[in-house]
């Protein structure tokens, strides 16, 4: 007797763990599937805002910042302040605010290099505030709130790499601020696959809090 019940004692946990396993891989599949449909849904963003310059009269140009070299701004940094610097020629506002504090170990930061380059491209001293503490986006549009409350700044046209403006404009807009988006001019026609998938990881990072 034994020996013949023992095999269908078992009958029933095998098919309950078969059971669970199918479930787990549809889960697994599905989860797959929404990750797979929000990295989608979030790269079309990037690549539409990076695609857009939104320019138009506002109170103040933002150039956020970027890596800076003992004083000097980096490649990048200067596409950044070049750019704002043709918006303020052509009268898009006539306020600027320049972006970035230190990195650990640097002497100068981010936003204070900003307003000095953009003094020697000929923008008056009193045109420029400088911000020199925020070392994120998320801090960036912190100051930035701070200092539109206190300076009566309505609109901003923001300035950065395009890969950075959906990112920029979510955070911004979630700060109640009004901003439009002006993206550096792209060094190729080609997207910048790395610089997307960032974005994608801290969007994603910033929409869970986890930033």
């Amino acid at each position: 007797m034994n020996s013949t019940s023992q095999p269908e004692s078992k009958a029933p946990a095998r098919r309950s763990r078969w059971r669970w396993l199918k479930i787990s891989v549809l889960v697994l599949l599905l989860a797959a599937g929404l990750a797979g449909a929000w990295c989608r849904w979030v790269w079309v963003q990037v690549d539409r805002y990076a695609a857009i310059d939104e320019a138009a009269p506002a109170d103040a140009i933002v150039v956020f910042g970027a890596a800076e070299y003992d004083g000097r701004p980096s490649p990048v940094f200067r596409a950044r302040l070049e750019h704002a610097r043709t918006l303020y020629v052509r009268g898009i506002a006539p306020l600027m605010v320049t972006l970035g504090g230190r990195e650990d170990g640097d002497t100068h930061s981010e936003g204070e290099v900003g307003r000095d380059y953009l003094i020697g491209g000929g923008v008056p001293d009193g045109a420029i505030i400088a911000e020199t503490h925020s070392r994120s986006t998320s801090e960036s549009a912190d100051r930035i709130a701070v200092i539109a409350r206190a300076n009566k700044l309505r609109r901003l046209v923001v300035v950065s790499d395009g890969t950075h403006m959906f990112r920029i404009h979510a955070i911004c807009a979630a700060k109640g601020l009004n901003v439009l988006t002006s993206p550096r001019p792209r060094e190729s026609s080609q997207p910048d696959t790395d610089a997307i998938w960032h974005e994608i990881v801290t969007y994603t990072l910033w929409k869970l809090h986890l930033d």
